[in-house]
């Protein structure tokens, strides 16, 4: 462990962040590295208890407790306070293919679990995760290591996610031939065109992808399976086929006015403002926020997500609705450790908010019952009621808006390419498998992983999935001299 009692003794710091007024400028990550010496005392801090929960990665009440990947957390935090660094990186790739993306998107429930934190604060988890992957790139560790002999088998990965890119890279490794099918024209999936640059840029996603290229993974951008390649196709061409295509059904809001002019999937506006900014493209009209008064209808991550790309294209006002109520300021005691903490933040988008408007744009108990337009047809405002009821019944209120984003969720897979395949899907969207162990569908050599099997849910969750659905197609194919199978002889 690092200093005895060093949890204690020692305060918890986070990384740094560039003031509100200066980022909301630019689409730059707002996120700044901490030096070495404070890295260290941050590492310093574990405990390396006895059963650290922060490795745990399992699901408590509904939400996920520590690392779904099962870092080896304590392990590495020991090595950057001793200054082995290469040490580091080696233990944290060890179970982690993507951690520059992890330690930026992440929500880190590792830190959530960490036992330092039933006492006093937790252990800055991710942001030592950033140091050593960032110190890693910049020393010259992270290298293309394709492997030293092929099996001769091949295998379709659809979907370039972080599931699709993590089953990817462990099947190559191993040895097979992999080909991965993307129908957006980059690979990364929500990566490079849902989650913005400010959280991760994207010449970061694009520097992993040209290191799997050169290890030896085939990228097919611009391929719609199910359209320009089909079910049969790829069946007849590889040995086995993995979909990670992600839950890309969203939730649908459908209310009075729903059809008017500017109001807009959250992904979409989202994916338009990230092509703009790496391509030029112009924004559509409807898909701009400058000027404009902006509502989000949803409370999660990609709602703020959306707040802070308004904030940044030049809104004139933004509002979040969320029909839950204000998290407490502490762990009630329905929310115990280790269970994730459900308490009250104020993220980076609510903070550039309160910044330049006066006040956090979060709304709560909010219901969306109708939206309101002017005669050319599109939207200007909208109408809502409240989860909560008081002895007066449901309150109403009117609310003025020029583009409306729905950020309510997602509904699991996408039909078409699932009915292509003629795989069977629960009613929440989510792929059945025929053997939850080994994640295979009802057809042979058909295999589903991330979001398209567990429904949306977090980046950690999806690479964990990506490593399983490898794992179990390398055992499929029966390949006697797979490095996996040799670990078990």
């Amino acid at each position: 462990m690092g200093q005895f009692m060093g949890f204690l003794n020692i305060e918890r710091k986070n990384q740094k962040e560039r003031s509100p007024l200066e980022r909301t400028d630019d689409w730059n990550e707002y996120k700044e590295a901490m030096t070495e010496k404070e890295i260290g005392e941050q590492a310093a801090r574990c405990m390396d208890c006895g059963t650290p929960y922060c490795q745990i990665g399992m699901i408590v009440n509904r939400g996920t407790s520590g690392c779904p990947i099962h870092n080896l957390i304590p392990e590495w935090n020991d090595l950057v306070y001793r200054g082995l660094w290469k040490e580091a990186y080696e233990r944290l790739s060890k179970t982690n293919n993507f951690p520059e993306f992890t330690s930026k998107a992440c929500p880190a429930p590792c830190e959530g679990s960490c036992t330092a934190g039933f006492v006093s604060d937790p252990v800055s988890i991710k942001s030592i995760e950033r140091a050593i992957i960032d110190r890693a790139f910049e020393e010259g560790w992270v290298v293309p290591r394709p492997p030293l002999r092929r099996t001769g088998k091949k295998v379709a990965v659809v979907g370039s996610g972080p599931a699709g890119l993590a089953c990817a890279d462990q099947l190559n490794k191993i040895g097979h031939e992999v080909a991965v099918f993307e129908r957006s024209d980059r690979p990364g999936g929500l990566l490079m065109y849902g989650i913005p640059s400010m959280k991760i840029e994207k010449d970061v996603v694009d520097r992993r992808v040209h290191l799997l290229e050169e290890e030896g993974v085939v990228f097919k951008t611009g391929v719609n399976v199910g359209r320009d390649v089909t079910a049969a196709e790829l069946k007849n061409d590889f040995d086995a086929v993995v979909l990670c295509t992600g839950s890309g059904k969203r939730r649908e809001l459908p209310i009075e006015g729903r059809d008017l002019k500017g109001i807009a999937p959250a992904m979409n506006y989202l994916t338009v403002s990230n092509r703009h900014l790496l391509y030029g493209e112009p924004l559509p009209p409807d898909l701009n926020a400058r000027g404009k008064r902006v509502i989000v209808i949803g409370g999660g991550d990609t709602g703020e997500d959306c707040v802070a790309t308004a904030i940044r294209q030049g809104c004139r006002s933004v509002v979040q609705f969320g029909k839950h109520g204000r998290l407490p300021d502490r762990r009630t005691a329905g929310n115990p450790w280790p269970e994730h903490p459900n308490v009250f933040s104020v993220d980076y988008a609510y903070e550039e908010a309160e910044e330049l408007f006066g006040r956090d744009p979060r709304e709560y108990y909010v219901e969306t019952e109708r939206f309101t337009g002017n005669e050319a047809g599109h939207v200007t405002g909208l109408t809502t009621g409240s989860f909560k009821k008081n002895r007066d019944g449901r309150e109403q209120k009117k609310w003025d808006a020029d583009l409306v984003l729905i950020a309510i969720g997602f509904r699991g897979a996408e039909d078409r390419l699932f009915d292509d395949f003629e795989i069977q899907r629960d009613p929440s969207g989510r792929v059945i498998l025929a053997d939850e162990h080994n994640y295979q569908t009802s057809r042979e050599g058909i295999f589903a992983a991330g979001d398209a099997r567990r429904g949306a849910t977090l980046i950690v969750w999806a690479i964990e999935e990506g490593r399983k659905a490898a794992a179990a197609v390398d055992l499929y194919l029966d390949d006697k001299q797979s490095l996996l199978k040799s670990l078990f002889k």
